[in-house]
Formats: C-alpha cells, structure tokens, sequence
C-alpha cells in the first residue's frame, strides 16, 4: 500500500500562521490548496517525494462541516489545539474496503481557480474519529490524476518515517494486510499500544536536514 499524504489540524492562530510554523520548521514552501465544498474545509498543501504531501487543514464555519464526518475530525483535532490528525493511504479500489467496512466511499472535489476540478473517493474517517491510529483510504479519480497535490511545486522534501500512538497489529488488521510492512517507502513505527491512539510525530527528510515535528 501506499502513502499518500498525512493531515495536520490548524490550531487557535489558524491556517496562515500554523502553515507558515510549519514552513519555517521543515524549509519547505506550501501552495494554498483551496476549499473542500462537501466537507466544509480548506488547506494548504506542501508537496512532496514520492507523490505524496503534508496538508494542513482548516475547518469552517459551514454547515458541510458540522455534517461531514472529515469536517468534525478536522473541528475536533482544532479544537484540542490543532496537531496531527490522520494519515492517508491511496488505493487503486475501494470495493473490498467498503464491502468489509459495510458502507460505500464518499465523494471529495477541490475546485482550481481557473475552473479545473479535483476529484476523488474516500473511506474510513468515521473510523479515524473512533480509533485515531488507523489510517483513512481514498482513490484519486483517474481522470484529474495529473492534478495531484504532491505535483503543484517541485517536491524537495519527503516523509520518513511516522511514529503512531497504538497497535500494529491492529492497523493491518483494518486494513486486512499480512504481517509486514504497512506501507511502501516509509517507515511506520508503532508505540504505546496500550496509551492514547493516533500520530505523535513525523520525521521528514528536507534541506534542513532531518526534521520531525
């Protein structure tokens, strides 16, 4: 499987000034990413190796938001002061997620200023809010894959490696892998089984050398 990005909830001082901490930590620049209209959202991507991407998100003050699920992990993580939220993963099928999971994907679109759309399906947020070590899936419509988000600058930087709060067994369990590593290219390392689940850190490679935030 594959890494496709991780999330990181904005805290009190918003999404300019939390984008611009993290700007300033790793060396990298970001893009304004834009709204997400079905979950009442918005975010700045900073691109990365590997066709991944760090998104830093901000949920409004929308109605979207208090319905879609995405939008009330995103007001949950602010409102306990803004930090690491969930990792994703990218399919190439969602059927065997949502048949084992016993509900369908949901839509997701980003709109582009010059009229172009951004299309995908995803899974596995109402999952992420109950247990916040596993990752949520998606699949990137085959049709704006060239819209990327890892693609809106030239990428310098990677992820490393992801440190989670819970269960590695537990983790492959949901998402119905084999004992071995989780993901291609990225080191997931699993502590604390027994304390509070989700990320603690993540290390990047970037030019300032190893930075984990």
């Amino acid at each position: 499987m594959r890494l496709d990005h991780v999330s990181y909830a904005c805290g009190p001082d918003g999404l300019e000034k939390t984008a611009n901490r993290i700007s300033e930590a790793l060396g990298l620049e970001f893009v304004k990413g834009g709204v997400h209209p079905r979950f009442g959202t918005r975010n700045v991507i900073f691109p990365l190796k590997n066709s991944q991407y760090l998104e830093v998100v901000e949920v409004l003050d929308h109605p979207s938001s208090l319905k879609a699920p995405f939008g009330q992990a995103v007001r949950a993580r602010s409102e306990m002061g803004g930090g690491w939220m969930s990792w994703v993963i990218a399919v190439d099928d969602l059927a065997p997620f949502e048949e084992r999971l016993g509900r369908g994907s949901v839509p997701g679109n980003r709109r582009f200023p010059d009229g172009r759309e951004l299309l995908w399906q995803q899974i596995g947020i109402n999952d992420v809010i109950a247990d916040p070590q596993v990752p949520y899936l998606l699949r990137w419509d085959e049709s704006t894959k060239e819209l990327h988000p890892s693609g809106a600058l030239e990428a310098v930087g990677s992820i490393d490696r992801i440190t989670i709060a819970g269960s590695a067994s537990r983790v492959r369990e949901w998402l119905d892998l084999p004992a071995d590593d989780v993901v291609e290219e990225v080191t997931v390392a699993f502590v604390a089984p027994s304390g509070a689940p989700g990320i603690l850190s993540v290390e990047f490679e970037t030019p300032k050398g190893t930075v984990t935030l």
